[in-house]
């Protein structure tokens, strides 16, 4: 093999791994969120609120019986039904169910059998990802309910501390009074 055919093999190599890892990449993005029903027994939907981007795709995953995913609310226009069929119908492990969701808000659902313990929640955003609450301030105690007054209980805390203290090194500096009793 001369240098030129190793170019073009090493370029057409190439070419091929750029596109399949663009075609994993577009598979990967479009699969969001995966969800477990009904994990080891429990009746709850693991993780019970989940953050994605329009477009993205959610997956439920069964693993145990007797689950269905019954739609509460959703935003206006949206026309989620869940999983597909009436609400008394339940699928057992196994079972995985998929939707993809385009419309920005809320949509609360729930497993009817096992209603109002086991539900869940799939928050469509811009960006499919839950809100960081980094930038809070710190709160004021009288906002918080605390009332003033607590402030006071450690104040004199810190104060009692103190006067111990000093009391402490007097009596170790300067001994016992000339006029107590016993000793030698």
């Amino acid at each position: 093999m001369n240098r030129r055919e190793f170019l073009r093999t090493g370029a057409g190599a190439t070419a091929v791994a750029a596109a399949a890892s663009a075609s994993t990449a577009g598979t990967a993005s479009a699969q969001a969120a995966e969800v477990a029903v009904g994990p080891g027994g429990n009746l709850v939907f693991e993780p019970a609120e989940v953050y994605v981007a329009p477009g993205e795709t959610v997956s439920w995953s069964w693993d145990s019986d007797n689950h269905n995913i019954q739609v509460l609310n959703q935003p206006d226009g949206a026309e989620w039904e869940g999983t597909e069929g009436e609400k008394t119908v339940t699928y057992n492990t196994g079972h995985t169910y998929e939707y993809t969701f385009e419309t920005t808000g809320t949509y609360e659902y729930q497993c009817f059998p096992h209603a109002p313990s086991m539900a869940g929640q799939v928050i469509v955003n811009e960006s499919g990802e839950a809100p960081s609450s980094g930038g809070q301030k710190e709160a004021d105690p009288k906002h918080m309910g605390v009332p003033i007054q607590a402030h006071f209980v450690g104040i004199a805390t810190i104060l009692a501390i103190f006067v111990s203290l000093m009391f402490t090194f007097f009596l170790l500096k300067y001994g016992e009074s000339p006029h107590a009793s016993g000793g030698d």
